[in-house]
């Protein structure tokens, strides 16, 4: 089995996009069953939210306020995955969801591990 990371990106700067106390519940409750639904698999390998704040690093020490707040698309986390190839991971991701949302999406991308 490989290993992918599902980037989970959505607007988490637009007011308008945010849901309310009720609809964050649901849509917390239908996330946690769709990873228990994974997990039950024996695919889950782990996952978090991430944090609005941040820094971009570029080349020459170059240090910037980061993510963007002019981007409305933004990584608000990310889970790990097992599956045989990238076909299976993203039929396993097509029902996550993070993907009902309005402009929502979720990239899946294969974990490369180096030797040391």
């Amino acid at each position: 089995m490989e290993e992918f990371v599902l980037l989970m990106r959505l607007d988490l700067i637009t007011k308008e996009a945010q849901p309310s106390p009720e609809q964050l519940e649901g849509y917390m409750k239908q996330y946690h069953d769709w990873v228990g639904g994974v997990a039950a698999q024996n695919k889950f390998v782990g996952g978090t939210g991430l944090s609005t704040d941040g820094k971009v690093l570029k080349a020459n020490n170059v240090i910037t306020d980061g993510p963007f707040a002019e981007v409305k698309e933004s990584i608000a986390g990310f889970v790990i995955i097992k599956a045989k190839d990238l076909e299976e991971a993203v039929n396993i991701t097509k029902s996550n969801p993070v993907l009902n949302g309005e402009g929502n999406s979720i990239e899946v991308r294969q974990i490369t591990r180096t030797s040391n």
